[in-house]
């Protein structure tokens, strides 16, 4: 084996060699920094040991349209890396609509995790983190709502609201929901109760705990695919028209019985 020599063991680094040692630390505390400023980055490894904690409220073998939104949203718990499940209508059209997602499980006492794994190997749908939400949709799902903010002072106050605490609507629509905004967030929401504007707007699927008010607004928007601008002491919503990618249409869908 050959040992460096006493004379260059001795010798100081070269100035080539302390200017990569200075710059591997100033990247090092770039890294530390960019980490420490997105939390997200920490909870996008912790969602699935999450979810992996939380049994299916009714353990089954597959997962399909009679029993699979309704079951994973009632499953979902308060945890610290998510708020929210969101299944956008991507996902849902998959159920109700085309008819065709369907997921095996092989586990004899299924987690979320499983369900979500299952899903996303076995269909077209997607799993998506956005913090503070996960997304269930396909790849014509937008996956950042339109938000326009025209009066910064409501803007601000409405992030200042608490949305539910504990929120869990299943294939519920505009006339739900637009009460339930309305009081939390002490704003006027459009369209009202009944409107014609809102017969395009997709029904909301999503389970939800400790959202604030813009959260809650957010959440609303990707679950029925509407954007949202921000009035004084007003919110209008109207429908996002916005399709990503085709979701895959088999040839035969429009022959076949529904």
């Amino acid at each position: 084996m050959n040992h460096a020599s006493p004379a260059l063991a001795s010798l100081p680094p070269s100035p080539r060699l302390w200017r990569t040692s200075r710059r591997g630390r100033r990247l090092a505390r770039a890294l530390l920094l960019l980490l420490l400023a997105s939390p997200s980055l920490f909870a996008q490894s912790s969602w699935p040991e999450q979810f992996a904690k939380m049994p299916l409220a009714h353990p089954v073998a597959e997962l399909n349209r009679s029993n699979c939104v309704q079951l994973m949203l009632a499953s979902f718990q308060r945890n610290p890396a998510v708020k929210a499940l969101i299944f956008m209508p991507g996902a849902t059209d998959e159920f109700y609509f085309f008819h065709r997602a369907r997921a095996v499980l092989t586990n004899s006492a299924p987690t979320l995790l499983d369900a979500v794994a299952a899903l996303t190997n076995q269909t077209y749908i997607r799993a998506t983190l956005r913090p503070p939400f996960l997304l269930m949709h396909t790849a014509e799902d937008p996956l950042e709502p339109i938000a326009v903010i025209e009066d910064q002072r409501t803007a601000q106050r409405i992030k200042r609201k608490k949305f539910e605490k504990q929120a869990l609507y299943y294939d519920r629509d505009w006339d739900y929901l637009h009460p339930i905004l309305s009081f939390d967030l002490d704003t006027k929401i459009l369209p009202g109760l009944k409107s014609f504007d809102t017969y395009h707007f997709f029904r909301h699927s999503f389970a939800a705990f400790d959202l604030n008010g813009w959260e809650g607004l957010q959440a609303v928007a990707m679950a029925d695919k509407t954007k949202f601008t921000i009035k004084k002491r007003k919110i209008v919503f109207e429908g996002d028209v916005r399709m990503m990618a085709p979701t895959p249409t088999p040839d035969d869908f429009l022959l076949r019985g529904r």
